[in-house]
């Protein structure tokens, strides 16, 4: 039977056997707590609004990523990731060879059930595949030797990264800052000197901002109309 050149295709759905050898899910909870699912979504939101401006940054959290093709390869599913120069679309999996390079960026939020293996075997990895800056989050403040990390990689190994005089710890690849607050996690921009946002918070911001300059105007109109 001939196929109509007209009739669209479906698209790629994986074989089993890629199913089998690259899963896309580990079976796991997103996340252990609920403030930990808050803490991931709002630091990921932050991060789209903030680099939403460059279409070829990709950002991604709780996605399958595979190190190396074949049965050999090494499963993991950071909680956030930063790819640059790949773009945005919707994956299924990270498979590093296919996209030609590891992300730039990963950041896990530890938990009691997670921290240990957040210091441990996934440094380990994340170093392996060669993943420049690696952050650490402790939502609870609790288990990890300070409840911010930041790592970046120099000659294979992950270095801490020394906080700076405000205590933030600076990320080169983001050209952010990460703070500690008594809120909890803030992200800031030394260039522009302006705190990240949420989408949400953007638009109400500007919302705010509009309706404040509509009440100086009206304010202006009806001065003028009092001079009169």
């Amino acid at each position: 039977m001939e196929t109509s050149p007209n009739v669209r295709r479906p698209p790629y759905a994986p074989t089993e056997m890629e199913e089998e050898l690259y899963p896309e899910s580990d079976g796991k909870p997103m996340a252990d707590t609920d403030l930990h699912l808050y803490w991931i979504k709002r630091v990921q939101d932050m991060l789209e609004t903030y680099l939403s401006r460059d279409p070829g940054i990709y950002i991604s959290g709780n996605i399958m990523m595979y190190d190396i093709e074949g049965p050999m390869r090494t499963a993991v599913s950071p909680d956030i990731l930063v790819a640059f120069g790949l773009g945005q679309k919707f994956r299924r999996t990270y498979k590093v060879w296919e996209e030609g390079k590891p992300p730039d960026f990963v950041m896990e939020f530890s938990s009691k059930r997670t921290y240990r293996n957040d210091l441990d075997e996934k440094m380990a990895l994340y170093a392996r595949m060669n993943i420049p800056e690696y952050f650490l989050y402790d939502p609870d403040r609790r288990y990890l030797p300070s409840p911010l990390l930041g790592f970046r990689l120099v000659e294979g190994q992950y270095i801490e990264i020394a906080p700076d005089v405000d205590a933030a710890i600076h990320s080169e690849i983001l050209a952010l800052n990460f703070h500690l607050t008594e809120e909890g996690l803030a992200l800031y921009d030394p260039q522009s000197e302006r705190w990240l946002q949420t989408l949400a918070e953007q638009e109400a911001a500007a919302r705010q901002k509009a309706e404040a300059e509509v009440a100086r105007l009206q304010a202006e109109i009806a001065r003028l109309k009092e001079r009169r």
